[in-house]
């Protein structure tokens, strides 16, 4: 490193002024208690769509936040040109407390949490009846991050004119989730679309499930104002393609209003990118067991650290005493199991 003495003969060395010729630097940071309130639609290579009174807003994070990470669904306060004019960027300088984080992570050896979603209060896990098969260990383990994220569950089910639902609807009924079928042909008028609308309305439901199930095109059915691509199962492996590549947020329209503003919306869906796996290895399970509240009470009795599956496990003799049905507890043991087993197990 080049040092200077005290005098130099070069004449291009940036002097700092004095203290009393420039401001003192200071560690405060302003407050903007004037920012207006926004809600995150989508984020796309660092710049975030936001809704600020009705109007969209293309933003940026401010310095100050740092890495803290925004998310859609993040109630945000921005700051800035906030007429959302082409060309115009506001700034987010703050991130409202979440309710509710909906986490995953790559793998179950994955140390790396991976947010999808902020604030939403309904996870609609959507799974084809056929083309491509149901994949019931992936459904389990959206069940789990619903359940350790406090999210109530919903499932969904599609394409009910290829295969019958009441199969895998047999093998959830112990657990009590709700769930609307729907078919292929007529997703936003067929059986079970209006059942799917009234557990809609007035929530933030995120739709999760893998590739090519048909969760894109239900989510264009209910908002048919905004159509994202779809895409094809491929005929040789199975599976579909990756077509939506970002989360988004879009505005449930009333009843017979398709094209009312986001103002005006009866809830929100927020479309994910379809996955291949979803890894728990930031769930802790035994949080999972608050979803059975049945069983909850006989667990008091378990031993210190007991997994709810192993001799000595109080939730035998819960059970055995008539406190529970026998099937909630094979279906608590076999989600709480879930990290053992691979998806397509």
């Amino acid at each position: 490193m080049r040092r200077y003495g005290k005098h130099t003969d070069e004449d291009d060395i940036r002097v700092r002024p004095s203290r009393r010729g420039s401001r003192p630097r200071t560690h405060t940071r302003p407050k903007h208690e004037d920012a207006a309130e926004g809600f995150v639609l989508t984020v796309d290579r660092g710049r975030l769509t936001c809704l600020v009174e009705g109007r969209t807003v293309i933003a940026v994070k401010a310095r100050e936040l740092g890495r803290k990470g925004v998310v859609v669904g993040d109630r945000v306060a921005l700051v800035g040109d906030l007429s959302g004019a082409r060309d115009t960027l506001a700034r987010i300088v703050r991130v409202e407390e979440r309710v509710s984080v909906l986490r995953r992570t790559a793998d179950d050896n994955d140390p790396y949490e991976r947010v999808i979603v902020a604030n939403a209060d309904q996870l609609a896990v959507v799974t084809a009846l056929a083309d491509p098969e149901p994949r019931p260990r992936l459904i389990d383990r959206c069940l789990v991050a619903a359940f350790d994220a406090g999210l109530e569950p919903l499932l969904v089910l599609t394409k009910s004119d290829l295969a019958p639902a009441q199969p895998l609807l047999e093998t959830y009924a112990p657990l009590g989730v709700p769930y609307a079928v729907t078919s292929r042909e007529d997703p936003a008028d067929g059986p079970g679309a209006e059942e799917l609308r009234a557990r809609l309305r007035g929530r933030i439901t995120v739709f999760v499930g893998h590739s090519g199930v048909g969760k894109t095109t239900l989510v264009n059915s209910l908002v048919p104002a905004r159509q994202r691509a779809t895409g094809q199962v491929n005929a040789v492996t199975g599976r579909g393609r990756h077509t939506t590549t970002s989360a988004l947020a879009l505005p449930l329209p009333p009843a017979g209003a398709p094209d009312a503003p986001p103002a005006d919306a009866d809830g929100w869906v927020i479309d994910t990118p379809g996955v291949r796996s979803f890894g728990l290895n930031h769930i802790q399970l035994s949080r999972v067991i608050h979803a059975f509240p049945d069983l909850e009470e006989g667990a008091t009795e378990c031993p210190r650290g007991c997994s709810h599956n192993e001799p000595g496990c109080a939730l035998d003799q819960w059970v055995a005493d008539g406190h529970a049905d026998p099937a909630r507890l094979r279906s608590l043991r076999r989600l709480l199991a879930t990290r053992e087993r691979r998806e397509g197990d």
